[in-house]
C-alpha cells in the first residue's frame, strides 16, 4: 500500500513494478492500491493510468492484516514525518524498496521504510534512520549517519563522516562536504555547497551554503499532506 497518490508516490511504485517484473520467483510485493486523504484530480488520474486502484482515505488502512506493509510516498521529510504520526495508529509495518540500480555497501544499516531510487549509491559504514528517502543518482560517502525522515534529493552528494539529523532535506545537486553535521529539519537548498554545520531548521542555500534571506525561506508553494492537511514545502531545495 502506497500511503500518497502524488508524483513521489508514483515514483515508488514505479520501483516496486520493476522489482516484480525481474522476480525470478513469485513478485516480492502484490500492490494493493494508492491512499491518500486530500489526492487532487489529476493525482487519481495519473494512478489510474498506471492500471493501479486508488482506494480512497488512509482510514482504509484500519482495515488491513498486519501483514500489510505501507510506503510513505510523501516527498517532503516535515510531512512524511506526520504522515507516519497519522498512520501509526494502524500498526502496519514499513516496506523497504530498492531499485535494482540502487547500491547499497557493506555494513551498511537502515531502519525500516528506507526508499532507494535508481542510480542513489550508499558507500559503506553508513546508518540510514527510519523512513528515509535517497532519490535518483544521490551519493551517501562512508561513515555517515542520516536520521529518521531524511530526503536527499536527485544528484545530491552528501560525503564521508556527515551526519544529517532527522528531517533534514537536501536538495538536487546539493553537496554537503565532509565531517559535517546539517541540523534538525534543515533544508539545504539546490545546487547549494555546503561548507560549514548547519544549524537546526535553517535554510541554507548558495556556494558557500549560507542562511537564506526571508524572501527565499518564505517562498513556500501549498501542497497537500497525503495524511490529512494542508501544509507547505520548503522552495529552495
Amino acid at each position: 500500500m502506497i500511503v500518497g497518490a502524488g508524483g513521489m508516490g508514483r515514483e515508488v511504485y514505479g520501483v516496486i513494478r520493476l522489482l516484480n517484473s525481474i522476480s525470478d520467483n513469485a513478485p516480492p510485493w502484490r500492490m494493493l492500491g494508492f491512499v491518500d486523504d486530500y489526492p487532487t484530480e489529476s493525482n487519481v488520474e495519473s494512478v489510474h493510468r498506471l492500471g493501479v486502484a486508488f482506494l480512497g482515505s488512509t482510514r482504509w488502512l484500519a482495515a488491513q492484516p498486519t501483514s500489510t506493509h505501507v510506503v510513505l510516498g510523501v516527498g517532503h521529510p516535515r510531512l512524511r514525518r506526520e504522515t507516519a504520526q497519522a498512520i501509526a495508529r494502524y500498526g502496519l509495518p514499513a516496506a523497504t524498496v530498492v531499485h535494482p540500480a540502487a547500491e547499497i555497501g557493506p555494513d551498511c544499516v537502515h531502519q525500516q521504510g528506507l526508499f532507494a531510487a535508481g542510480g542513489a549509491r550508499v558507500t559503506t559504514n553508513v546508518l540510514l534512520g527510519r523512513h528515509v528517502h535517497l532519490n535518483q543518482n544521490c551519493t551517501v560517502g562512508h561513515d555517515s549517519v542520516l536520521g529518521d525522515f531524511v530526503s536527499v534529493n536527485p544528484l545530491a552528494a552528501v560525503s564521508g563522516y556527515c551526519r544529517l539529523e532527522d528531517g533534514v532535506l537536501v536538495g538536487t545537486t546539493a553537496a554537503i562536504l565532509p565531517k559535517l553535521t546539517v541540523g534538525r529539519d534543515a533544508t539545504v537548498g539546490a545546487s547549494a555547497c555546503v561548507t560549514r554545520d548547519v544549524a537546526p531548521g535553517v535554510v541554507v542555500t548558495g556556494v558557500p551554503a549560507r542562511p537564506a534571506g526571508p524572501s527565499a525561506a518564505d517562498a513556500r508553494p501549498v501542497v497537500m499532506a497525503a495524511h490529512c492537511r494542508q501544509d507547505e514545502v520548503d522552495h529552495p531545495a
